[in-house]
């Protein structure tokens, strides 16, 4: 089987990896395939937020200095004592530096730009370490604002170019963007492409795009392995490009990939590897648009299926430098922070809504559609396994909405067997979550749910066929509350 590099372009989360590549690695290394995978954007941010990474901001922004924000001569003012610190700042954010608490929470100790100024003082409630974690998110946040500012717009600590995917109603803006010479962290981002490149020596890599965030960094990579290494194949793949390149038609797109595959990963990303060993005719294709001559061509082999889920093996880390991660501190709400507080392992009780009559959802798509359950002995083997490979007993389940049924069953296994893990999910509300059984997923580690509130209306709620009413929400909502699971709608 050829070699697979799987990659995450920037930019997700800081805390923890984006699962999609992890579900895919572990699916294909099942199958025997040669697969590595990688998270740029992590990388990318990594080096922005080094000293070296930090000199070379400072060196291109010295010669335009007097024509600056006089916010941002303050702070190349201040460079020396900025590039003393953002080191300590990443270990810290990283877990690794502890012993730096007492020091960062005094509010003087780090060089202090406008959104430690906007910040109020903290409340007494808040404990040192809260106050060390969040001065340090804000002096990244300052200089996520200075290279947003004056080296590229393209630059946020959870998105890259966002602006573009999100106003594209053609290719054309991505194509313009593309033209322009890449910026300062255009070059770390392919710097450390290129390292993995040539460490895994790939015949197909995959992008996977999640986010509108995603989709620049994700064509910048395709655009410079077409001009090094044309002969490695790329295929475009992820959430983003599910909902939004369905009806893709513009061929100037396959100037960059070669293939952009729809829905699950597992099916198409299998077919993709039987062409290169000659067994399956591209036009066998699972979900796939390519080029043929000036055309667009979608094609699609009804007869293969998808993966079942006991089928998909489990997910796996290895490659994804998890040490190497930041946990920031924006928000004290406990809500809040799981999303942006240290690694979750992910994982799926089920594919798929089993509701899905909701009527602002696209209920067509195959994410939402096609609705499995997890087995849950197989649910139980992947936390295990997972636990072992990361040392980490902490798990996301990322359903569109775990079936209530699906969740008990997981935590009277977890208790039976003795399993001590902390897990959060998503979930619809409905009254299928009772006192006992939500008393009985916190006995199993169930510390949060989130969940959708649409409408705090019964006739808009049955407009939306949500198939509960106001009432029944709060009774719901309570359930979980008494039994010391956090709630978020």
């Amino acid at each position: 089987m050829p070699n697979v590099l799987l990659l995450i372009p920037p930019l997700t989360q800081l805390n923890t990896p984006y699962p999609s590549t992890a579900y895919l690695t572990g699916f294909l290394r099942s199958q025997g395939v040669l697969c590595e995978q990688a998270d740029l954007g992590i990388e990318m941010v990594l080096r922005v937020f080094s000293k070296e990474g930090l000199r070379q901001v400072f060196y291109q922004l010295e010669p335009r200095r007097r024509s600056l924000h006089p916010v941002a001569q303050e702070m190349i003012a201040n460079q020396s004592a900025i590039l003393d610190h953002i080191d300590a700042v990443v270990a810290y954010l990283q877990g690794k530096a502890p012993e730096l608490t007492k020091s960062f929470a005094r509010r003087a100790f780090l060089p202090q730009g406008p959104r430690f100024r906007m910040q109020r003082s903290w409340s007494r409630s808040t404990s040192t370490e809260d106050r060390a974690k969040h001065a340090a998110t804000l002096f990244l946040e300052d200089l996520t604002d200075l290279v947003q500012g004056t080296i590229t717009p393209h630059f946020a600590l959870n998105r890259y170019a966002e602006h573009i995917a999100r106003s594209a109603a053609s290719f054309d803006s991505m194509l313009a963007a593309l033209q322009a010479a890449p910026a300062l962290t255009d070059q770390f981002m392919l710097e450390a492409l290129w390292a993995h490149v040539e460490r895994v020596n790939p015949l197909l890599v995959g992008l996977s795009v999640p986010f509108p965030g995603n989709l620049y960094g994700a064509f910048r990579i395709a655009q410079s392995l077409k001009q090094k290494s044309p002969d490695i194949l790329i295929a475009l793949g992820g959430g983003y490009v599910n909902t939004e390149l369905r009806r893709l038609s513009d061929v100037r797109v396959f100037d960059f990939v070669d293939y952009v595959t729809l829905d699950d990963g597992e099916r198409p990303l299998l077919c993709l590897l039987e062409p290169l060993s000659g067994k399956r005719p591209v036009e066998a294709l699972s979900r796939t648009y390519y080029r043929d001559n000036s055309r667009v061509v979608f094609a699609d082999d009804v007869t293969l299926g998808n993966i079942a889920m006991n089928d998909v093996g489990c997910p796996t880390y290895r490659g994804l430098l998890l040490d190497r991660y930041l946990s920031i501190l924006d928000s004290t709400n406990p809500m809040h922070r799981l999303w942006s507080e240290g690694h979750w392992n992910k994982l799926t009780v089920a594919h798929g809504c089993y509701w899905k009559q909701c009527t602002f959802c696209d209920v067509g798509l195959d994410y939402i559609s096609r609705y499995e359950i997890t087995p849950t002995e197989r649910l139980i083997h992947n936390i295990q396994q997972l636990a072992d490979e990361t040392k980490r007993l902490t798990f996301h389940f990322v359903d569109e909405a775990a079936p209530p049924m699906a969740l008990k069953a997981l935590a009277i296994a977890l208790l039976q067997r003795k399993i001590g893990i902390s897990w959060w999910g998503n979930i619809r509300f409905e009254e299928a979550f009772t006192p006992d059984l939500c008393r009985l997923l916190a006995a199993s580690g169930c510390i949060a749910v989130t969940a959708g509130l649409e409408a705090a209306s019964d006739r808009l709620l049955a407009k939306m066929k949500k198939g509960i009413t106001v009432d029944q929400t709060a009774r719901v909502a309570a359930a979980f509350r008494q039994a010391g699971i956090l709630v978020h709608a």
